[in-house]
């Protein structure tokens, strides 16, 4: 069932705001604002794929808002239409410069209005599938080395605002050159959409975050996980793979495939990049297939 799209409509002036609000609600999920302040939080909350916003309203006006939503990441991409009791070239002229997509003068032309607010919200549907296909592994339906990248950057800054732990756990699934050997090709695709799909499922937290590595490699971002956290989900990973019986008749586990996790902790600060954390990670990982495999590794933080 494909989830409908949802239109954040932003008025000081109420019986504008019903009729736009019946305008769209048999298609869309309308929610609405009635002063900047507001629309502000509830588009960083809400995520809508469009906003209307009126340009003059009580406290901060609908051009400041707008500059503020191109300022933060989780809305900078949002459209915005513009809405407005002036009929100015120059009024729409800056609407237009700060970004808008579309600009409306009051009173609206609902029957207009109505194709307009549809065609801006299919290319935005169009626009999120080709970014989300860019950030998607095709093969796993997880994130991608890419998406990984964006990922740690952000978790990263993010640590470094607030002072939290950032941590990272590097899987690799064992003897997996062996288990193509044997089993095909096609098996060895199977076999890494199950680990991926099982390692997405123990993920409860909405920050954490799985994305294929390379190769048989899969990658695990924890926001906010201090050392112990993250060896306690690492060893919940390798118990759920190794519990899930795939077969493989290589494998010193019992017959079963198994999975080796290096796992590093840091709180991010200005004296080390993103990388040391995968680095850290990717020793650790190392150490753990040293070791026998089909085990966790805790890296060794540098002093």
């Amino acid at each position: 069932m494909t989830l409908r799209q949802t239109i954040l409509i932003v008025d000081d002036d109420s019986v504008g705001l019903k009729v736009l609000r019946q305008a769209f609600v048999d298609r869309y999920r309308v929610l609405f604002a009635t002063n900047g302040e507001d629309a502000l939080v509830m588009a960083q909350r809400e995520q809508p794929d469009l906003i209307i916003l009126d340009v003059v309203m009580p406290g901060i006006d609908g051009y400041t808002v707008l500059r503020r939503l191109r300022e933060m990441e989780q809305t900078a991409e949002i459209p915005v239409i513009f809405l407005t009791g002036r009929d100015q070239e120059d009024d729409e002229k800056t609407g237009l410069e700060l970004g808008a997509v579309d600009y409306w003068t009051k009173p609206v032309k609902i029957g207009i209005a109505r194709i307009r607010a549809h065609n801006h919200l299919e290319l935005k549907r169009h626009r999120d599938l080709l970014v989300k296909l860019t950030l998607t592994d095709s093969l796993c339906d997880i994130p991608n080395r890419r998406s990984f990248d964006a990922s740690l950057e952000r978790e990263w800054r993010r640590g470094l605002r607030f002072v939290r732990p950032l941590s990272m756990i590097l899987i690799d699934v064992d003897k997996f050159k062996s288990y193509n050997d044997q089993y095909g090709h096609l098996a060895g695709d199977t076999c890494l959409h199950r680990v991926a799909a099982i390692i997405e499922d123990r993920l409860e937290r909405p920050g954490d975050v799985v994305a294929r590595y390379g190769g048989e490699e899969f990658a695990c971002i924890l926001p906010e996980t201090d050392r112990d956290g993250a060896m306690i989900i690492a060893e919940q990973l390798r118990l759920a793979v190794l519990d899930a019986g795939i077969p493989h008749d290589q494998s010193s586990a019992d017959g079963r495939v198994s999975i080796s996790g290096g796992v590093a902790t840091m709180i991010p600060s200005h004296g080390f990049a993103p990388s040391a954390l995968v680095d850290l990670a990717d020793k650790a990982l190392y150490s753990a297939k040293e070791c026998g495999r089909n085990r966790v590794v805790m890296a060794v933080i540098p002093v």
